[in-house]
């Protein structure tokens, strides 16, 4: 990765909570267009009727507008708990980024937000939500809960993870995960935001950890957090630039165009492995480039929501 030696203050979200709800609140408006046309409206009160369930709680004034049978649920239902995992290593505050807003993210701001909004999406349907964040350190960890109070206490830590200026700070992610899978007693639905950047041989372990949680019946989404215009296509001109590992410190000198072409066949390569070996271990892999929003992210979440509590 690029950097400079300049290390600057950082600060969060000016307001975290505001901005999950403009995402979320865009995230619904954009659902009136897509297969869930009718969900939406009703979001947080209702869940798709299934074959079989008792016909005592249908809403049919909701049938009769969308077509489709919804039941209403009740705010004693709790049909889910949902564990949000967060990188924090030096590698997931690149690029550097002076003033965290939607439109100026780098991986870890992206993956704050986007946690921030499906906290937002489990709060509308009364779901609970845990939270774990990790560097070279177990930084945080808070088992689910669903009231106000626990709500705002993740978002104060998840803008913290932001604030840490990180330098040569590498992770270990498996070891962690194997801590959290100790940790979760009740089956979750379990999201981890990573840039996976790991060695081949730290990749065996991760995957025995991601094992581990599955082992323990969660259902494990896998949100591969990077930047496609650098860290994909590797678009730096045909300028000499020093390259620097943020989680070493190694670096080296070169034209990038010079292996351009070498550096992107071996990136999607690895891409395509780590799918494939998600689809082995029966993990949700779901590609997250930091610039291309948040749809995917809340989508992801909507159907795993339905297939897990419904």
């Amino acid at each position: 990765m690029e950097i400079d030696k300049e290390i600057n203050n950082i600060t969060g979200f000016n307001n975290l909570e505001l901005l999950a709800t403009q995402v979320v609140e865009g995230f619904i408006s954009g659902l009136h267009k897509s297969p869930f046309h009718g969900f939406s409206a009703e979001f947080a009160e209702h869940k798709i009727y299934n074959q079989g369930e008792s016909t005592k709680h249908i809403d049919w004034k909701l049938y009769a507008k969308t077509d489709k049978l919804y039941t209403k649920r009740y705010e004693e239902e709790t049909n889910l708990r949902c564990h949000l995992i967060v990188d924090n290593s030096s590698s997931m505050h690149y690029p550097k980024v002076k003033q965290f807003t939607s439109d100026s993210l780098n991986k870890i701001g992206f993956s704050v937000l986007a946690s921030a909004a499906i906290m937002k999406l489990l709060k509308r349907q009364r779901d609970a939500v845990g939270l774990s964040i990790y560097s070279d350190t177990y930084e945080f960890y808070a088992n689910e809960k669903g009231s106000e109070r626990h709500h705002q206490m993740l978002l104060n830590h998840l803008n913290e993870a932001l604030q840490q200026n990180k330098k040569d700070v590498a992770t270990k992610t498996y070891t962690h995960l194997h801590l959290i899978a100790e940790k979760l007693k009740r089956r979750s639905l379990v999201f981890l935001f990573t840039d996976m950047f790991q060695s081949d041989m730290e990749e065996e372990k991760l995957f025995e950890a991601l094992q581990h949680l599955k082992y323990n019946k969660h259902e494990v989404v896998l949100f591969h957090t990077f930047d496609a215009e650098k860290e994909l296509n590797f678009d730096f001109g045909n300028r000499p630039k020093r390259f620097v590992d943020v989680e070493t410190g190694e670096h080296v000198n070169l034209y990038a165009d010079n292996v351009k072409e070498v550096y992107e066949e071996a990136v999607a390569q690895y891409f395509d492995d780590l799918k494939m070996k998600c689809g082995q271990y029966r993990i949700k892999y779901v590609k997250a480039d930091i610039n291309k929003g948040f749809q995917k992210i809340l989508t992801t979440y909507l159907i795993e929501r339905q297939k897990f509590g419904g």
